[in-house]
């Protein structure tokens, strides 16, 4: 058996992940991406003392290389890995599998280890536990074009407002765009590493897992990251939350994909010009992100979800006025959303603008909105459902087009659809305890009648996996961890769907003109932060 099997939130003993030469690796990659199924986690981690090979042995010097496969018909994941004891190439899995271009690159970035032939070999973000410092942003090897009329145009880092740093550099003819390279690696505040340093000390085992750093790995998407982490960190532990508190997250959740999609239409609404749709969409942002103010104090969740359920009740009185306001919420919603898509001036602003079809998003390696909006049906709360969502579908939304308009309109859907969900749940919310810990272990039913059953701290299993999805409002976010014999945390890995989809944005704008990137930019509305972590 080639792949350990799992499902999500589902821990495995890293003893039962099969451990391939580097051959018989790639090869089932290979194999894997042609039979349908998607790489979620590529990562390396050092063995040097601190890690472990196959079978739990050590191996000093030596490096593991991890894959998450998810086979989305199944709703299963698959994880291998190959063991690399001394600095070596491979043959590219790019080359066969476009998918995983980002995912080698980062490999490559972080530990030197070369995938031959790999078409598009660059630095992904600079991370400063790099290998090779001397790789640095002043002398990116930048794509370049020859021609009398080829000229380059330069954006960034430094943008006007709010705009997070990022370089852009687009190859024109004219206004017209042949390439887009995007340099990022300028947000770096080394989360992954501040997760790996709760070891085997005693405030690190009073608070295994600093939920805090969760939510700020992107500023937007607090929710979503958070449940990735809390519900790792639940798996590994053995505790099983109460209902009410996952029906708690996933109206959190909801709200959070409901304004931010606003504040897109909004935006997208400013950059034509189409002023009356960013006025009123910004308005009616201000409602929901005020919802979640009055369930925990923070617009944007913030203290929210802890391991072991949720720190805030949504009581009757509180439930009759999100009811209420949602409701309006809807109402304005729909009627601005039909003034404004009705609009010839708008249409043919958004319609064949950046546009991004099927097969390309998927050789890109697309998630979420965006690739929903070219035709992919890819949605974590249905295909790897988790919470509530396991018992309260989603239903999938796709279109075919690609385009702006494809990405505008697909939010606007999206928005009234997480409305309906939350009403639903508003209107069936289950009882249950806000906080939950630990289960019972054997060890604890074998102790003295004195002794606690339940651990006010609980401690992750050893020498175990896990792999936690959820579907935040951009898409697929991935948190994976790994603990070490005595249950600390050695490795967590983090994917951002902007990780996935910043490449999709540089293959949407071509062919486009220079003025349309904005535009473009927006109906992606990628993070810059969630991606160099």
């Amino acid at each position: 058996m080639n792949r350990q099997i799992t499902i999500n939130n589902r821990a495995v003993a890293r003893k039962d992940i099969p451990c391939l030469s580097i051959s018989e690796f790639r090869a089932e990659m290979v194999k894997a991406y042609q039979q349908g199924l998607r790489v979620v986690s590529f990562f390396g981690m050092p063995t040097d003392g601190r890690g472990r090979g196959r079978a739990g042995e050590k191996d000093a010097g030596a490096l593991l290389l991890y894959a998450v496969l998810a086979d989305d018909d199944s709703s299963t994941l698959a994880i291998t890995s190959t063991l690399f004891k001394e600095k070596q190439g491979y043959p590219s899995i790019t080359v066969d599998c476009p998918p995983f271009h980002i995912f080698e690159r980062e490999f490559y970035e972080e530990f030197d280890v070369r995938p031959e032939n790999h078409p598009w070999l660059k630095p992904v973000r600079y991370d400063f536990r790099r290998s090779d410092l001397s790789q640095t942003m002043a002398n990116y090897p930048f794509f370049t074009m020859a021609g009398d009329e080829i000229h380059e145009v330069a954006v960034g880092p430094v943008h006007a407002g709010i705009i997070e740093p990022g370089h852009f550099r687009f190859m024109c003819h004219g206004e017209r765009v042949h390439h887009l390279e995007i340099q990022l690696g300028y947000q770096h505040r080394g989360v992954e590493s501040l997760f790996e340093q709760c070891g085997p000390d005693a405030t690190a085992k009073q608070n295994p897992f600093p939920i805090h750093l969760a939510e700020s790995i992107a500023g937007d998407t607090v929710i979503a990251h958070a449940s990735a982490c809390a519900q790792a960190a639940e798996s590994l532990c053995n505790i099983e939350i109460s209902r009410r508190a996952v029906a708690i997250r996933a109206i959190a959740l909801e709200l959070e994909r409901i304004a931010v999609h606003i504040g897109d239409l909004g935006a997208i609404a400013n950059d034509i010009a189409y002023l009356t749709g960013n006025a009123v969409f910004g308005a009616i942002r201000t409602l929901v992100i005020n919802t979640t103010l009055a369930i925990c104090g923070s617009r944007f969740g913030r203290g929210l979800i802890r391991v072991g359920g949720v720190r805030f009740d949504i009581p009757g009185p509180l439930q009759a006025r999100m009811k209420e306001t949602l409701e309006k919420v809807r109402h304005d919603v729909l009627l601005m959303g039909e003034t404004m898509f009705s609009s010839p001036n708008v249409l043919a602003r958004l319609e064949k603008t950046g546009v991004i079809d099927k097969d390309k998003a998927r050789e890109t390696g697309m998630v979420g909105m965006a690739a929903r909006a070219s035709g992919i049906p890819l949605d974590i709360r249905a295909d790897h459902p988790f919470g509530i969502y396991k018992s309260v579908p989603i239903h999938k939304f796709t279109m075919e087009s690609g385009d702006v308009f494809a990405r505008t309109y697909i939010r606007y859907i999206e928005i009234r659809k997480s409305i309906d969900f939350i009403m639903e749940l508003l209107d069936n919310l289950p009882e249950g305890e806000l906080m939950q810990t630990a289960k019972e272990s054997k060890e604890s039913k074998d102790a003295p009648a004195s002794s606690s059953s339940l651990s006010l701290s609980p401690s992750p299993s050893g020498d175990s996996f896990v792999v936690s999805l959820t579907e935040g409002w951009r898409g697929e976010i991935a948190h994976v961890i790994i603990t070490d014999a005595e249950g600390h945390i050695e490795r967590y890995k983090i994917k951002d769907p902007s990780f996935n989809n910043w490449f999709g944005l540089a293959q949407a704008v071509r062919e486009n003109g220079v003025s349309d990137f904005p535009l473009v930019n927006k109906s992606f509305n990628l993070s810059y932060c969630g991606n160099d972590l």
